[in-house]
C-alpha cells in the first residue's frame, strides 16, 4: 500500500491512505487542525497549570500531530508537567513517514525519535520514555487495546480521537466502542474529534458522553467536544 504525500495549506505534510481513499487530515492545515480542533478544546494548557502529570490517549496516532501539539501547548504552559500518552494505532507504516517530516518545532524531536524507535523495534505493545514525557504504543485494533486498558485501571485526562470517517472506519465510531472509552475516562475527561456526523454524537450520547459543538476549521462543520463534566457547558 502506497501513502501519497500531501502538502497541507498551512505547510504541514499529510498523506493519503489508498485503503479508506482520505488522507489523514485536513487539507486546511494538518498541524493547525491539530491545535484547533484537538488539543485547544481540551483545555490542556489550564490543566498543565493544576496538574503535575496529564495522561492522554490518542486514538488513531498516525503522523503524531495531536500528541505533538499536545506536548507544545502543556511544556509552553508548565515545562515541568509530566506527560503520559497512550498510542492506539494498527499502522505501522503511517508512523514510518514521521522520521522524513520536516516541523520546526523544539517538541518534534520527541515525536521522531519515538517514530525511529518503533520502526527498528519489534512487538505489538512499546513503552518509550524520554525525560518527563513517555509514549506507550498498542499496535493492533484498536477496539481490543482498550479492553485491555480498562482492565487495567488506566484513566485519562483527554482522548484525541482520530480515526478515518464513519462511512470508511464504521467499526470504531460503535456505541460499543465508544463505551470502552468512557471506562478509562476520568469524570474530568474530554474527548475530541473532527467528526460531527449525526451517527457519531448519537452513539458518543448513549455510551453516556454529553457533546457540544467544537471550532470550525477546514470546513463549514463543526467538530465535536464530548465530555462528562458540567463544568463544559457553555
Amino acid at each position: 500500500m502506497e501513502l501519497k504525500r500531501v502538502v497541507t495549506k498551512d505547510g504541514s505534510i499529510t498523506y493519503h491512505n489508498p485503503k479508506y481513499d482520505e488522507t489523514y487530515h485536513t487539507k486546511a492545515g494538518a498541524i493547525a487542525e491539530a491545535l484547533v480542533k484537538y488539543v485547544q478544546p481540551c483545555n490542556l494548557d489550564e490543566l498543565a497549570k493544576k496538574q503535575k502529570e496529564i495522561h492522554i490517549l490518542d486514538v488513531c496516532f498516525g503522523l503524531g500531530y495531536n500528541s505533538l501539539m499536545a506536548i507544545h501547548v502543556i511544556k509552553e504552559t508548565n515545562p515541568d508537567c509530566k506527560i503520559m500518552i497512550y498510542v492506539l494505532e494498527n499502522d505501522k507504516e503511517i508512523i514510518s513517514k514521521i522520521p522524513g517530516l520536516d516541523i520546526n518545532m523544539p517538541e518534534f524531536t520527541i515525536i521522531k525519535d519515538f517514530a525511529e524507535w518503533v520502526i527498528e523495534s519489534s512487538g505489538k505493545h512499546l513503552h518509550y520514555n524520554k525525560g518527563d514525557i513517555s509514549i506507550d504504543l498498542m499496535l493492533g485494533d484498536a477496539r481490543d487495546e482498550i479492553k485491555k486498558m480498562a482492565k487495567n485501571k488506566i484513566r485519562f485526562d483527554c482522548v484525541l480521537f482520530d480515526p478515518f470517517s464513519p462511512k470508511k472506519c464504521p467499526e470504531l465510531w460503535t456505541e460499543e466502542f465508544f463505551k470502552d472509552i468512557r471506562l478509562v475516562c476520568k469524570e474530568s475527561t474530554v474527548l475530541t474529534t473532527y467528526s460531527c456526523a449525526r451517527i457519531v454524537r448519537e452513539n458518543l450520547y448513549k455510551a453516556g458522553f454529553k457533546v457540544k459543538d467544537g471550532p470550525v476549521f477546514g470546513r463549514k462543520s463543526p467538530a465535536t467536544v464530548a465530555y462528562l463534566s458540567q463544568t463544559l457547558r457553555g
